[in-house]
């Protein structure tokens, strides 16, 4: 990780669960860390959990992904007051309970499509703007999941996986044809999709239905070890699960 010491990394979703946990790590690895939420007020509380020369890595900025004029307006922030970004972390995603035929659902399933599809897009966008015009040979990471390689069956989970299923097989997608970008446009920038199975986290309680899960700071760990690796290794895909997960 030392090559990454005193870098920029902008993390979504910051303000609990793995983009929480994310937010952590990485600041305790050297790099200055921006976290992205909506409630930014507990991004500023992960400050708690840093030793106190570190804290004033942390920089916590009020961001809704799915809309496009927050991203625009966070990632200027950035941009003008620290110079740009070297690691670019999309982990803000949403999952919402309804089914796809269920009737007068269009509020819960935009809210995941603009979320975990278009939010991602956007801040993708921006952060390899900011890399290629500082000629930084950064690093993309996707937080996609399980869902987005195959559809679970969550039996008494929830009623229906809907459409989140789908917008992380989106984002399964969406890494290669970025990988593709990439490679057209001669770039050294690196993208990795890392494919969580059952988490606990505010998403969804798994723990009342006693099944193995994964913890958020597990998560945190392998995008520890994807940035650790030498800049001609590239991991496209990494998936983890707990052992004796069942999906």
């Amino acid at each position: 990780m030392e090559q990454w010491r005193g870098k920029i990394a902008v993390v979504t979703g910051s303000s609990s669960g793995i983009g929480a946990a994310i937010v952590v790590e990485l600041a305790k690895s050297g790099l200055v860390v921006v976290g992205l939420a909506r409630r930014v007020e507990k991004t500023e509380a992960l400050k708690q959990h840093l030793t106190q020369n570190v804290r004033k890595n942390l920089h916590a900025v009020k961001c809704d992904v799915s809309k496009e004029a927050d991203v625009l307006g966070a990632f200027e922030w950035v941009n003008s007051s620290l110079g740009g970004i070297d690691v670019m972390i999309n982990n803000a995603g949403v999952l919402r309970e309804t089914r796809l035929i269920d009737a007068n659902n269009s509020v819960p399933i935009r809210e995941v499509v603009d979320t975990n599809i278009l939010g991602l897009v956007w801040c993708t966008r921006e952060a390899y703007q900011s890399m290629k015009r500082r000629g930084v040979s950064g690093h993309i990471i996707n937080i996609n999941s399980i869902a987005g390689h195959h559809i679970p069956f969550v039996g008494d989970l929830m009623q229906s996986v809907n459409i989140y299923g789908p917008t992380k097989y989106a984002v399964t997608a969406i890494t290669e044809v970025t990988r593709q970008e990439l490679l057209r446009d001669d770039s050294k920038v690196k993208i990795t999709s890392i494919s969580p199975g059952a988490v606990d986290t505010e998403i969804l309680d798994f723990a009342k239905f006693n099944i193995p899960v994964l913890k958020s700071e597990d998560v945190a760990k392998s995008v520890l070890y994807v940035l650790s690796t030498p800049p001609h290794v590239q991991v496209h895909e990494l998936m983890i699960k707990p052992v004796g997960e069942r999906f």
